[in-house]
């Protein structure tokens, strides 16, 4: 749910700092910012890429955007990562390292082995880990340095794990996926419903996510959006509609990889792989971009991924920049009891202290089966001092052994990531659910490593 004001007075001017700002997906983020000014009012959006030629145009098209719809902040643009941090109130980290190029080998030779090749998933999760953990913690400890009370805002894959890093470094973080708000619209729109007015009982890991509910001004519909809109529902996360009724929830898109492993390998075998459309697509809108022209996000640009993030990391943003509670606030542990479904997040004195939004943060007890440390993604309270985790209905055996299997899995992904060495990746790949088998294990930790050496300090 998106706050109905941005959270600081007028006379406190806000910056935001987006780091890997030459994604060709940025002008939704852009148009985002634009849009909703009333939530989140923008003084300064610096993007900051080390791709300069696409960060000239992308950042030229920022401008443009923002010009068109009369926002009056101010678009600039650098590869000076200290330059650009300076001064920043949130830091937004949607980087790539390795690029399309290195998703594409991702997304491949854990083929060969028979198993999911998928950038946040299974092996090719793991190598994303790898390369991406190190960068992002450097990138913090120049936040930390740079603009200390910045909060860090993670949409980078696989965020579980990297949020993880950041939290267990001690970083002001919270990640962010935008799994949970596309959900909330497409119920939404099957329900003729305003978006505001559905709230989800969202729950499980980054990319391991069921709807538990679905609850429209505070009732519970999900059993009537199934009966009713059960096939819509299933060819969306493209799932069979009787698991849907069996199961009585909705699970992530994300799932498929779990529960049709070998059907989505024998899938994947016949076409080229999602980073290869992808880069197909980024030419294509790097040409749109080039136009002087243009001055809003083209069509083409919704085939690339990522939709509503820019609401969700606007409503996020601002809910982080407010004056209100969160993680550390007195009232952190005593929110209204509740089953998790959203809703509002309340302190001793029946006040609120936060906004309450689905993001990734430390589970602190939530799930009780789950370490502290571990990061879930759930509805919690957001405000200036973090995201405090909603109280939620006990998991069912069903979904919670996967849950702790994932976890188990990202703990050692994320000492892998770390640490490096060969038996640590080993180690994180056999532990995961979808590999589990020596030989795949073995066989995978190679290719991992000769695949990705470049990124890879210790091989």
């Amino acid at each position: 749910m998106l706050p109905t004001s941005g959270g600081r007075p007028p006379h406190s001017p806000v910056k935001i700092a987006v780091v890997g700002g030459g994604s060709t997906y940025t002008p939704e983020l852009i148009d985002g910012f634009a849009r909703l000014r009333d939530v989140l009012p923008v003084d300064e959006l610096v993007l900051i890429d080390p791709a300069t030629e696409r960060l000239e145009l992308i950042g030229a098209l920022a401008r443009r955007i923002f010009a068109r719809q009369g926002h009056p902040g101010t678009v600039t643009w650098t590869d000076d990562l200290d330059a650009g941090l300076d001064g920043a109130d949130a830091v937004l980290l949607q980087l790539r390292v390795g690029g399309q190029a290195a998703r594409d080998q991702d997304e491949t030779w854990p083929l060969e082995c028979g198993c999911v090749g998928q950038e946040t998933t299974g092996a090719g999760g793991l190598a994303k880990a790898l390369r991406t953990v190190p960068v992002v913690l450097d990138i913090a400890e120049r936040v930390r340095r740079r603009c200390p009370d910045a909060w860090i805002v993670d949409f980078t894959n696989p965020v579980g794990i990297v949020t993880r890093a950041l939290l267990t470094h001690g970083h002001k973080a919270v990640g962010l996926c935008n799994v949970a708000i596309g959900f909330q619209r497409k119920f939404a729109g099957l329900l003729g419903v305003a978006p505001e007015r559905v709230e989800l009982e969202h729950v499980g890991l980054n990319h391991l996510t069921w709807e538990r509910a679905v609850r429209v001004d505070g009732e519970d519909v999900l059993p009537r959006l199934l009966a009713e809109h059960g096939d819509a529902v299933a060819a969306d996360i493209r799932m069979p509609r009787a698991l849907l009724d069996h199961l009585g929830v909705v699970p992530s898109y994300y799932l498929r990889y779990y529960y049709r492993h070998d059907a989505v390998v024998a899938e994947l075998r016949t076409k080229p792989s999602r980073a290869a459309e992808v880069a197909a697509l980024e030419r294509e809108l790097l040409g749109l971009y080039a136009d002087p022209a243009l001055a809003e996000k083209p069509a083409l640009l919704s085939r690339r991924g990522g939709a509503f993030y820019s609401e969700a990391a606007v409503a996020l943003t601002s809910s982080l920049l407010a004056g209100g509670g969160g993680a550390d606030s007195d009232a952190g542990g005593g929110l209204r009891d509740g089953d998790g479904a959203g809703g509002e997040g309340w302190g001793a004195e029946g006040k609120l202290v936060g906004d309450v939004q689905v993001v990734n943060t430390l589970n602190n007890g939530t799930l009780p089966f789950l370490p502290d440390d571990a990061v879930i993604e759930v509805p919690a309270a957001v405000g200036s001092r973090g995201a405090s985790p909603l109280p939620l209905r006990p998991l069912a055996p069903l979904f919670a052994g996967l849950v702790a299997n994932v976890t188990a899995y990202e703990h050692l992904a994320l000492d892998a990531a770390l640490k490096g060495g060969r038996d640590r990746v080993f180690t994180a790949l056999l532990a995961h659910p979808l590999i589990g088998q020596i030989d795949h294990a073995d066989r995978l930790a190679d290719a991992l490593i000769a695949h990705n050496r470049e990124h890879l300090t210790w091989a």
